[in-house]
Parts: structure tokens; sequence; C-alpha cells
């Protein structure tokens, strides 16, 4: 029944959302290459407080536990399982104080409007999985940049997105690589819940009356802890936050 409400519904839905897309791509550019990092890095913000916007006439709801735990004035390295696009949405807009760098796969660099702008030129990688020589030292940037300027690296170790809820195993090279050039940095787990339940039924139509929970875990000194130790703990805050 769900599914043949949302029909209607995620037409008008993704008409704003794409909408969204195609106003703000402009708008980032002339941010980007007039008022430099900071203006885009707002212009970024509030593309993805609209887009949250778009979500909300879908009866999304968003609610983020523990964002106090977050260091500040530290490099930081999100740790999150992985449901959807809307896990990005969410944490750019929600923990934009932190400045969210994403890891994301080569594919999103081209193509989509707003998307490939801000990956390209806001900070984020992009990697090709099955290149390893490409993949790392460009993670190995992207530490080097958070340690630098104090800000937050987003990864997903699980390497795909789960289309169930249930999280997959936890690759480590790119952690690895990430907390071996950010020394001063804190690995923050984050479990996300219900995001999946978006795209339940694919990209279209859209998933209704969805409450996306992000459980926001204690900090870890990456200092602090060998690397086997750090992954084992990131990786079991994570799971155990998971609710199927």
């Amino acid at each position: 029944m769900q599914k043949l409400i949302s029909y209607p519904i995620s037409v008008i839905y993704y008409l704003l959302f794409s909408l969204t897309l195609i106003i703000f791509h402009p708008i980032q550019w002339v941010c980007f290459n007039v008022f430099g990092y900071q203006a885009h890095k707002k212009s970024v913000d509030y593309l993805n407080f609209f887009l949250i916007k778009c979500t909300n006439l879908v009866g999304t709801r968003y609610k983020f536990d523990g964002i106090e735990r977050i260091p500040k004035n530290v490099p930081i390295i999100f740790v999150c399982n992985h449901q959807s696009m809307y896990d990005i949405i969410a944490m750019i807009w929600f923990l934009r104080r932190f400045h969210c760098k994403f890891v994301s796969k080569k594919e999103l660099g081209s193509g989509i409007p707003s998307v490939s702008y801000n990956l390209t030129h806001g900070g984020s990688v992009l990697i090709d999985r099955k290149e390893p020589k490409q993949a790392l030292p460009a993670i190995k940037g992207l530490s080097e940049y958070i340690e630098k300027y104090n800000r937050s690296a987003v990864i997903f170790p699980e390497g795909t997105r789960s289309k169930t809820g249930h999280p997959k195993p936890f690759a480590q090279s790119g952690l690895k690589i990430l907390c071996k050039y950010a020394p001063n940095a804190y690995v923050v787990p984050i479990s996300i819940n219900n995001s999946w339940k978006m795209v339940k039924f694919g990209f279209f139509p859209v998933g209704l009356g969805n409450r996306l929970t992000f459980a926001i875990h204690n900090p870890l000194k990456v200092s602090e802890f060998d690397f086997e130790e750090l992954i084992e703990k990131a990786e079991s805050a994570v799971v155990k936050g998971i609710k199927i």
C-alpha cells in the first residue's frame, strides 16, 4: 500500500530534489571561483539543508544522538555504516561545523549537478576501488588535509551500501591510511539506522515516513591505540548501534 501511495508523491519529490541540485550547481561555482573555500562550504551546507527539506516532504525525520561527544578543533575520522545517499546529505548538514569530506567512488565525480562539483572541488577524494595504486595515495592526501586544517573525513569501511540495513564486514586499508597520516585525529564511530528504508523499493518510488537516526559513539584517539585494536573498537561500536 505504501508503495502505491508513494508513486505520485515521489514524482513531486524527485522534481524538487533535482531542481535543488540544478539551482545550487551555479551557486557553488560562483562561491568557489569568486569567494573561495568558506563561501563554497556555506553553499554546500545550504544545498544539503534544502535537500533535507525535500525529504521532509516524504515524511523523513532525522535524529542525531551524541553530537556533543565529538571533539572540537582536532582532526576527525567519522567511521560509519552505509545505507543510502541520505547518510551523506544528513551528515553534511547536521555535522556542518566539522567540515565533512568524503571518501567516494570515482563514478560520482562527473555527471551529477551539484554533487559532482562538490566532490571534485570541496576537499573530498574520489577513488577507484579496483585500483589501490590510485586509491591509497588519494586517501593519504585526505588524511594530511584533515590533519592540517582540523577538519573531518567520513569513511564507510563496508565499501558499499547495505540494502537491508545489515552491516557488512569492514575493510581496513582506507581507514588505516587515514589513521597513519592523521596521527592527531580522533576516530568517531557512527551507527546509521533506517536510511536504507528510503530506497527499499529501489530508486523509485521513495520510502515514506522514515525516521533516520545517527548514533554517535565515544571518540577514540588514534595515538592511544594500535590499529588492530582501534578498528575492532570502532567496528564493534558501529555494529552494536545498528538496529534491524
